[in-house]
C-alpha cells in the first residue's frame, strides 16, 4: 500500500496514519509550557495528570516517568501553577497524544510576587486600602452572609462559633469554590447575590488557609474591586498569615481565621449581659454617691451660723440700723421743715398779690348791676344799682351820678373819713 497522499482510491491504513502522526509529532521536539495542574495521580512510580491553560478552557494530559519524577520537587500537587518542559508523544496503540514531562517546577514565584506587588501599589494609589474608606461592622448583624466551600471546616467554624456567642444569629450561606480556576467567578457571583440581599448586614469570605498559590484567587483584581464596590461590609477570613492575599487589605475587616471572624462579627451575649450589669452597677453607685454628696453638702450648709441662727445678723447690725433710723428721721424732719418754709413763703407771696390785701388797706371795689367792676363814671349813670365790696363784705348802693373829681393825690380810701 502506497505511503503517498491518501485518497479514496488509495487510502492509508490506520497504521500508516498513526506512523505519520507520530513522525510529525516527534518532530515538534521539546517545549516549555505554563499551566495549572488539575489532576495529579500516582500509579506505581509514575505520575499521570492533566495541565490546564490559565485563561482558556484547554487541557492536555501529561505523564511523568519514575526516572524524571525523582528529580522533580516533592511538593507538586493538584492546583499548583507550574511550568514544564514537555514533548508530545503519540501512542500508536491507543491513538492518543500525551505530553511526556522532562522537567516541571512551580511557576516563578518571583514573577507572581512582582505582579501582585504591582497590583498592590496600584490599588493602594487608588485608595482601596485606605482605612478611612472601610466601613464599620454593625454591632449585631440581622443576618450574616457567608461565602465558603461546601461542607468545609471554615463554614462549620464560623457558624458554630457565632452561634456559641449569639445563639439567635442568622446566616445565609452561599457555597463557592475556594481553590482553583473556578474560585474568582464563583466568589464574585456569591458576593453579588449577598450584596443584593437587603437583609444581609455583613458578608464573610472564609477559607481554611492554604499555600500561597492556592490563595491566588483571593488576590485577583476583579474580586478585589468587587469587594471595594460592595455596599455591604466585607470580612476577609482566609486564614493565612505568612502570605496574606490582597483581599485582606481591601476588605473592611481582616480576620486571622474563620473562628476569629465569628468572634469579630458577632458579640458575645454573655459579655454583653455582663457589660449591661456592670453599667447598671456603675450608674447605681454613681447615683448613690451623688445623692450622698448632695445630702452631706446640705447638712454642712445647715450647720453654718447663717442658717443655724439668723438672729446674729440682726444683732450685728442693730447699732447700724439704729443710726440709719435716726438719720432717716432727721432727714425726714429736715425735709418737712424745708417744705413748711417754702409753703409759708408761697403763702406770703400769694397774700401780697391777693385783692383782699388791697381791701384790707381801706379800698373797695364797686360792682355794677351786671356784676362787673366799675372802671369809668359813665358806667354808672344816676339810678344804677351798685354793690360796694369791702374787706368784710358788700354794701348795696345806688348811683347818684357823677361828682366833681378830686385830685388823685387827695383821694382817700373808703372809710378814711370819720
Amino acid at each position: 500500500m502506497s505511503d503517498g497522499v491518501g485518497t479514496a482510491e488509495t487510502p492509508w491504513s490506520v497504521g500508516v496514519l498513526g506512523d505519520k502522526l507520530k513522525g510529525w509529532i516527534d518532530r515538534l521536539g521539546q517545549v516549555w509550557v505554563e499551566g495549572e495542574i488539575t489532576q495529579w495521580g500516582v500509579r506505581g512510580a509514575n505520575v499521570y495528570g492533566k495541565l490546564k491553560d490559565l485563561e482558556r478552557d484547554v487541557t492536555v494530559s501529561f505523564q511523568i516517568w519514575s526516572s524524571v519524577k525523582s528529580r522533580l520537587p516533592a511538593d507538586l500537587k493538584q492546583g499548583d501553577r507550574v511550568i514544564a518542559l514537555v514533548k508530545p508523544d503519540y501512542w500508536l496503540k491507543a491513538g492518543s497524544i500525551s505530553m511526556q514531562v522532562f522537567q516541571m517546577k512551580h511557576v516563578g514565584l518571583g514573577d507572581l510576587l512582582e505582579r501582585l506587588e504591582l497590583l498592590r501599589r496600584t490599588l493602594a494609589a487608588e485608595g482601596l486600602f485606605d482605612p478611612a474608606r472601610k466601613r464599620r461592622l454593625p454591632f449585631l448583624p440581622h443576618r450574616i452572609g457567608l461565602i465558603t466551600g461546601k461542607d468545609s471546616d471554615a463554614e462549620k467554624d464560623v457558624i458554630r462559633n457565632a452561634q456559641l456567642r449569639w445563639p439567635s444569629v442568622d446566616f445565609r450561606v452561599v457555597h463557592a469554590a475556594v481553590q482553583g480556576d473556578r474560585t474568582v467567578p464563583e466568589v464574585l457571583a456569591a458576593l453579588a447575590a449577598l450584596d443584593a440581599d437587603p437583609e444581609v448586614d455583613v458578608i464573610v469570605i472564609a477559607r481554611g488557609g492554604g499555600d500561597f498559590q492556592n490563595l491566588l484567587g483571593f488576590s485577583d483584581e476583579r474580586l478585589l474591586r468587587a469587594v471595594a464596590a460592595a455596599r455591604t461590609p466585607v470580612v476577609s477570613a482566609i486564614g493565612h498569615d505568612n502570605d496574606r492575599p490582597l483581599l485582606d487589605d481591601v476588605a473592611d475587616l481582616r480576620a486571622s481565621t474563620p473562628t476569629d471572624a465569628a468572634k469579630r462579627v458577632v458579640p458575645d451575649v454573655t459579655d454583653e449581659l455582663n457589660g449591661v450589669s456592670q453599667a447598671r452597677a456603675r450608674i447605681r453607685n454613681r447615683l448613690t454617691q451623688t445623692v450622698r454628696m448632695e445630702a452631706d453638702r446640705v447638712a454642712s450648709l445647715r450647720q453654718r451660723r447663717v442658717l443655724a441662727d439668723g438672729g446674729w445678723i440682726v444683732d450685728s447690725r442693730a447699732d447700724e440700723l439704729t443710726r440709719w433710723a435716726a438719720r432717716s428721721a432727721e432727714l425726714v424732719d429736715r425735709a418737712v421743715d424745708a417744705a413748711e418754709r417754702r409753703l409759708a413763703e408761697a403763702r406770703g407771696h400769694l397774700r401780697a398779690l391777693s385783692p383782699l390785701r388791697t381791701l384790707e388797706r381801706g379800698y373797695a371795689i364797686v360792682l355794677g348791676g351786671d356784676g362787673a367792676a366799675l372802671r369809668h363814671v359813665a358806667d354808672a349813670p344816676t339810678g344804677t344799682p351798685l354793690t360796694v365790696r369791702v374787706v368784710d363784705g358788700a354794701v348795696a348802693a345806688t348811683s347818684e351820678g357823677a361828682v366833681d373829681r378830686e385830685p388823685a393825690d387827695r383821694a382817700e380810701p373808703v372809710g378814711a373819713r370819720s
